[in-house]
């Protein structure tokens, strides 16, 4: 499997345009949900959790009754890399639903 690359910054700055309230803070991008309640925050992140272990990048989860931030960060490349943005926008798509 081949090592993920860093992006660049104008790269970064391209693909977090293109996502709707993801905001980046350093190395990672991340985002809060809002729902309805308990019970749609957790499918949603149980959802998130299926979409993030089909695409063996997992995020940092923090969630409370009605609220779920998700940050994604690629660790292993030392920074953002397309992986965080493919998955923020397959995570979009499902809150969609």
């Amino acid at each position: 499997m081949t090592k993920p690359q860093k992006l660049a910054e104008d790269a970064i700055a391209a693909e977090l345009s293109k996502l709707d309230g993801w905001q980046r803070d350093g190395d990672a991008i991340g985002k809060t949900y809002k729902f309805a309640d308990y019970h749609d925050t957790m499918a949603f992140v149980n959802a998130t959790a299926w979409i993030s272990h089909r695409a063996d990048h997992h995020p940092d989860i923090a969630l409370g009754y009605n609220t779920c931030k998700l940050v994604y960060s690629t660790h292993s490349a030392g920074g953002l890399s397309m992986n965080d943005f493919a998955c923020a926008a397959k995570v979009d798509a499902l809150f969609q639903l």
